[in-house]
């Protein structure tokens, strides 16, 4: 099997492109409520995507490192060869992704404490939407869009990439 940071990579591109292309033809539909409803299940599934290529990729750490914390043990291993750039934006993407799943909580805490410096929207406290009157918009506390689909994507290649530099034995 090929590598896990090539194929997600390769998943991403084909999935964003596919809702694309169903995001283009439902719009002719609006406004709908069905429309709207589909719209929506386009961004819930954007959702999905990008809290699903995370939990793997931090099962195929745990095994591939032969740890409990597959992404304590990454970020422990970035840090030790200097790459202390990469493991910050890789726990900004991490606590995203615990937002995304748990909502408030230390997380959103940290990431609302530096918002004005992140590479994606965060809602904060007091706001209701990130675009209002976007039909689209579902509920989430960070603004999922395509960018921040393909940014997941990129982080793990670049995390795997650097991992494989340090630990030769590592394939995932």
């Amino acid at each position: 099997m090929h590598s896990f940071d090539d194929l997600i990579y390769r998943s991403t591109i084909f999935t964003l492109n596919t809702l694309k292309e169903v995001n283009s033809k439902v719009i002719e539909e609006l406004p709908s409520t069905i429309a709207v409803k589909n719209l929506q299940m386009i961004q819930l599934q954007k959702v999905i995507i990008s809290i699903g290529m995370f939990s793997l990729f931090e099962s195929i750490l745990q095994e591939g490192l032969s740890c409990r914390n597959g992404f304590e043990e990454a970020k422990k291993i970035l840090i030790q060869i200097g790459n202390t750039e990469l493991s910050n934006r890789f726990n900004d993407f991490i606590s995203a992704i615990n937002v995304l799943k748990h909502g408030k909580g230390k997380s959103y805490n940290t990431l609302v404490a530096k918002s004005t410096s992140l590479s994606f929207r965060i809602k904060l406290p007091g706001e209701h939407f990130f675009d209002e009157g976007d039909v689209s918009e579902i509920s989430t506390l960070i603004e999922v869009d395509d960018k921040f689909i393909l940014d997941c994507a990129e982080l793990i290649e670049q995390v795997s990439k650097e991992i494989r530099k340090e630990r030769s034995d590592f394939f995932m």
